[in-house]
């Protein structure tokens, strides 16, 4: 590529962010008027979308996950769904089920009616209280971005992204997601309690007689236009040796000692696919035409923390993954 073209990319790619910058800013501006304390938590599920990922959204309930994802819908343009997730519910539920048809003629057919997978924005409400094979189904839907019912293959709308929320562990009736499951997912986001100020603006915001309503700031077609640009940024080599480091110190055998101890298991090549375009994004949300070192240290533990566990003994000692991150980050940054 000549010098002429690369000035030229460069000018298309400022051009377009200069375009969406705005859109972005807007859609942001509109969920905080309706989600309050929970600024890190909104700005990550915005970069996991602008990355064209999905979500995990781990919290006790009451914490407005739940509100987060309609919100999101109404605010990006996006058609979106919910699904409650409950021990009983079958993958058909969720993917759709082919129904036997008769005409006024008496010709028999099948005809398919789809499930509430087919939609933008789709919310899996306590994905961890169904089974493993309706959880299989819709985690395997979100990685081939398309379901097979009766032989037939049906693909799923363009964009598409589902923000699962999870209850913690250790209350019943769940089910924990497999590791492999775990990580078709970009991000595991925490959600935590608002702290006093942002609880005293939700008291009055929503115990009022009226109620602020999210409003769109985004369309579909404007929101894909910010993904695609997403994969455009550039990355520069700093940046990329610092995702490349990080990543692999998490692994067994190729960090510290201390660190290799610790862990079990780490992140494969995906959790660096999913840093490298989660970065990117968290430039474009911050109105930046290039990532840097400080988004790589920002997101690594919500990219990482579900790709890696600990040994036995390092639980044992009082050891956690947000710690071992920690550490990890603190060498490079």
């Amino acid at each position: 590529m000549s010098g002429a073209d690369v000035e030229k990319l460069e000018d298309v790619i400022v051009r377009s962010a200069e375009q969406l910058a705005d859109n972005i800013r807007a859609a942001r501006q509109a969920v905080s008027t309706v989600i309050f304390g929970q600024e890190q938590v909104v700005d990550n599920a915005l970069v996991t979308i602008l990355a064209g990922g999905h979500a995990l959204l781990i919290g006790v309930p009451g914490l407005a996950k739940t509100k987060l994802v309609e919100t999101l819908g109404v605010t990006l343009g996006l058609d979106a769904k919910r699904v409650q997730f409950t021990p009983d519910l079958m993958p058909s539920d969720i993917l759709g089920a082919e129904v036997l048809d008769e005409s006024t003629s008496g010709k028999r057919s099948f005809r398919f009616i789809a499930g509430p997978i087919f939609a933008q924005l789709l919310m899996a409400d306590e994905i961890n209280r169904a089974s493993p094979r309706t959880q299989s189904a819709l985690l395997q839907a979100m990685q081939e971005q398309h379901i097979t019912v009766a032989g037939a293959r049906h693909d799923l709308p363009t964009p598409f992204h589902v923000l699962a929320t999870q209850n913690p562990l250790e209350q019943e009736g769940t089910y924990p997601l497999p590791e492999a499951q775990l990580d078709r997912f970009l991000m595991e986001i925490d959600v935590g309690y608002p702290d006093r100020e942002a609880e005293r603006k939700i008291l009055f915001d929503t115990t009022g007689a009226e109620q602020t309503a999210a409003k769109p700031a985004m369309t579909a077609d404007t929101l894909i236009a910010a993904q695609r640009l997403v994969r455009r940024l550039p990355v520069g080599d700093s940046v990329v040796e610092a995702i490349l480091t990080l990543v692999r110190s998490a692994r067994p055998g190729e960090g510290s000692d201390k660190a290799t101890k610790s862990i079990a298991w780490g992140p494969g090549p995906r959790a660096s696919q999913a840093l490298m375009l989660a970065v990117r994004a968290r430039a474009l949300l911050d109105g930046r035409l290039a990532p840097s070192i400080d988004d790589v240290l920002d997101l690594a533990e919500p990219v990482l923390k579900h790709r890696m566990a600990l040994t036995f003994s390092a639980r044992a000692e009082g050891e956690s993954v947000s710690g071992v991150i920690g550490r990890l980050k603190a060498r490079i940054g």
